[in-house]
């Protein structure tokens, strides 16, 4: 039998783009909520790795990247050259807030992109990218991390969280 397209559902760029920026956030938030206490703060740097990947998340958020601030209580400490570690343990609370500071400020920029504004620049020392295609980038380095940390909770608690296929909408 002939499967039928559906013809009645269309879907906008913006909400694409969202469906999948989303839930790359949500499986980052979910691999923070799995980790018991015990891990939080050891070698194994899974405080770190979140920080580290939320930061940036961020910072390539940011339309304007010399106008960056990371909010209270975080620093500019992950653009050291050195790598210096910030000078505290971040806790899981802080993160997750951290996290839906960036889920606000993704969906802002990405509900509100037209067709024009996929093609600005996103400009530093180091990139010139569209601001699509800083989205893909950032997209990339959060499931990266995601990834990272999922395989440290299997091997450490034999459990990982599951696959987020689509993000809801912010407002659900």
């Amino acid at each position: 039998m002939k499967k039928e397209k559906n013809t009645n559902h269309s879907v906008s760029i913006n909400d694409a783009i969202w469906a999948q920026f989303g839930a790359s956030l949500e499986m980052l938030e979910n691999a923070i909520n799995i980790c018991p206490d015990e891990h939080w703060n050891t070698d194994l740097n899974f405080w770190y790795t979140s920080y580290h990947c939320i930061f940036w998340t961020d910072y390539f958020l940011t339309t304007e990247p010399k106008n960056f601030e990371p909010p209270v209580p975080f620093t500019f400490s992950e653009f050291d050259p050195l790598g210096k570690k910030p000078d505290r343990v971040y806790t899981k609370i802080e993160l997750l807030t951290y996290i839906a500071h960036c889920r606000q400020k993704a969906n802002k920029l990405i509900t509100g992109l037209t067709t024009e504004t996929l093609n600005d620049r996103w400009i530093n020392a180091y990139k010139n990218y569209s601001l699509l295609e800083i989205l893909l980038y950032n997209l990339r380095h959060i499931q990266h991390h995601s990834a990272q940390l999922n395989l440290l909770l299997r091997q450490t608690i034999n459990n990982a969280p599951t696959w987020v296929s689509q993000a809801k909408k912010l407002n659900e």
